[in-house]
């Protein structure tokens, strides 16, 4: 029999109604919707509509709700820390939509108290799930690319945005919007180890005070180079992702992954250097690799389907099931660290009050 865990979402705004909502929609078996909040009450009469559920606009009358089991926090970026504080003091287990906070020193805070109370904490950081980021891991174990050096990751375009994402005093800017997503993949392809080699934000084309453009460069205990973008200032976009090895290649554009990689059943042998003057012309017989012919293989490789909200499920495995939810605290904890760590020193590092 099923035994769906008693869930009450606080913020029924784009996060909350526009994702979640739909999210667990199929998943009345896992999760039940017994209690919302929000500040609008047009938005509480929809979730009643939709749930027959109890409906707050003070997050302090929801955590006190006796059948709510996890509060899922969707509210901005701003209130994450202490609306989750609320809820773990209240003896709730929480779920946060990303960012985990807007600063290291409040993540760190939340997880000692969790501890401290004996409840849990979930971080929603679904772009794990993404299929091509799954199938670029594969990759990198089995070497099909050979041994991946370096791995780019854009998500930009061009766009004029003017809503509280913009602005510092909500815990706006790309840092904490698309940035724990492509943070935490980032240190995922590199085993979670992983130094800054750079940085740089920059405030371009959106309204408001936050950076919306910026780039880290990461680099791995083992030499490997992971260089992501994140913008809003670009008009002509880059591929999502590309990943370069020492047999081959690849590049996400759109939902296609196009591969390019030597012919394992055609082993090329060592290249022996040549102290020799070579020929007056490039392209010479002889002048690279004495001209052994390289076969190649080009594929295109598509999803057949992608499902984000099995994180849902991962979620319920963990609290139900006693199956180790994926995205461990402390890496959570890590992608805020970097945020801080990118952040200082900028004009858009938070400051604390």
């Amino acid at each position: 029999m099923s035994n769906p865990i008693k869930l009450g979402i606080v913020g029924i705004g784009r996060a909350g109604w526009g994702m979640h909502c739909p999210e667990i929609a199929n998943k009345t078996d896992m999760f039940e919707v017994v209690a919302a909040c929000d500040i609008i009450p047009e938005r509480c009469e929809k979730m009643r509509e939709r749930y027959n559920c109890r409906t707050y606009t003070d997050v302090r009358e929801l955590v006190k709700d006796e059948n709510v089991e996890i509060v899922d926090i969707a509210t901005r970026s701003c209130d994450h820390y202490p609306h989750a504080k609320l809820a773990l003091e209240a003896g709730k287990d929480v779920l946060l939509e990303k960012p985990f906070c807007e600063t290291y020193a409040q993540a760190v805070e939340l997880v000692e108290l969790a501890k401290k109370l004996g409840r849990r904490i979930y971080a929603r950081h679904n772009r794990r799930f993404e299929e091509h980021f799954k199938k670029i891991r594969e990759l990198q174990k089995n070497k099909i690319l050979g041994d991946i050096y370096e791995i780019h990751i854009y998500r930009n375009g061009y766009s004029r945005r003017d809503d509280w994402q913009t602005l510092s005093e909500f815990g706006g800017g790309q840092l904490l919007n698309w940035g724990p997503h492509i943070i935490d993949q980032s240190l995922q392809f590199l085993n979670e180890k992983a130094e800054i080699i750079s940085s740089d934000l920059k405030h371009t084309v959106a309204a408001g005070d936050c950076e919306d453009h910026l780039t880290i460069n990461f680099k791995g205990e083992d030499g490997t180079v992971v260089y992501m973008q994140i913008s809003g200032g670009v008009a002509l976009p880059c591929p999502n992702y590309e990943a370069f090895g020492t047999k081959g290649s690849l590049r996400v554009n759109g939902n296609t992954m196009q591969l390019k990689y030597l012919d394992p059943e055609n082993p090329l042998p060592e290249p022996v250097a040549d102290p020799g003057t070579p020929g007056q012309t490039f392209g010479a017989v002889g002048t690279f690799a004495n001209a052994v012919p390289i076969k190649w293989i080009e594929e295109e490789w598509i999803p057949e389907h992608e499902d984000l909200s099995v994180i849902w499920t991962a979620m319920y495995n963990d609290y139900r099931n006693d199956i180790p939810y994926s995205i461990k605290i402390e890496e959570a904890l890590n992608v805020i660290h970097v945020i801080d760590e990118v952040k200082k020193g900028t004009e858009f590092e938070k400051k604390s009050k």
